[in-house]
């Protein structure tokens, strides 16, 4: 008798849990020829509220953990990819058509970006913030603290450009929001296991697979997130309205940019996502 393949329908990651959507959608995920992966779960307004809530309630405690610790946290993500290095490599042929060679060199890169991630998570606050030389009789320390909750949606490109989004907003001590690459979602599902399998605590990162023209205006626009990063966005007109619509409360807004992924980051996106705290205190006293 022939065995019958387990079709999947892949879900949300939200405060640590797997939940399907509130609204029942789905929507399916096809591979590089148009043929049908799985089906994905469709993220609703109120899905996004939910991992908004989850965000901030995990915010106090990922944000006061020692730099060294985040940093730990983060290469512990990099051993359990590598242990998933095989599964990976397949599902990115799968989404895209790249060859086996290609697949494995971009994992490989990604790999090494988690990594080059974890080691600046406690010195990139000696690079950014400083003593600064003031006159008078008192010390004037400026340093970087994270900004809060970061919405961030991701390049279409799978797994190197997500990476590279969400792993500076948590090295830095925030937590994420992520609307995945609505095209190819199953790799970003893929590390959101692995986020949850590893010591990143329950919603750090928060994931949403969908549309991200639907998903996207009501994070512009929640009071509770704090920043935005609108890399994925591909439309300038949306791109436009949903800056605007970060206007009401001050967002800081990321906007979209052609990166060029594979090569060497900087400390930009680190730097994005933290606000300076100078503190002035009085000598000899």
């Amino acid at each position: 008798m022939a065995r019958v393949e387990v079709r999947k329908t892949h879900k949300l990651y939200i405060g640590g849990a797997f939940p399907r959507s509130e609204s029942g959608r789905t929507y399916e995920a096809v591979d590089a020829k148009g043929r049908f992966i799985a089906n994905m779960a469709k993220a609703s307004r109120k899905d996004a509220r939910d991992a908004v809530r989850a965000a901030r309630s995990a915010f106090p405690g990922w944000s006061s953990r020692t730099p060294y610790n985040r940093g730990q946290v983060i290469y512990r993500i990099a051993e359990v990819m590598e242990g998933r290095r095989d599964q990976l490599v397949g599902q990115l042929r799968e989404a895209t058509g790249i060859t086996a060679k290609v697949a494995e060199k971009r994992v490989d890169v990604t790999i090494d970006r988690v990594v080059w991630y974890a080691g600046w998570a406690d010195k990139y606050v000696q690079v950014l913030g400083n003593a600064n030389p003031v006159s008078g009789p008192f010390f004037n320390l400026s340093t970087p603290e994270p900004t809060g909750v970061v919405a961030i949606v991701a390049p279409t490109v799978p797994l190197l450009p997500f990476v590279s989004t969400v792993l500076p907003a948590i090295t830095t001590g925030n937590t994420v929001v992520v609307v995945a690459s609505e095209q190819h979602p199953i790799p970003a599902v893929t590390l959101a296991e692995i986020m949850a399998t590893s010591d990143l605590p329950g919603g750090v990162v928060n994931l949403l697979t969908g549309s991200p023209a639907e998903i996207a205006p009501w994070l512009a626009t929640h009071l509770d997130v704090d920043a935005l990063d609108l890399t994925g966005i591909e439309d300038a007109d949306l791109a436009r309205s949903l800056e605007s619509d970060a206007a009401e409360d001050l967002k800081r807004v990321r906007r979209p940019a052609d990166e060029d992924w594979p090569a060497e980051p900087t400390l930009s996106r680190l730097e994005q996502w933290t606000e300076t705290k100078t503190v002035w205190h009085p000598i000899g006293v």
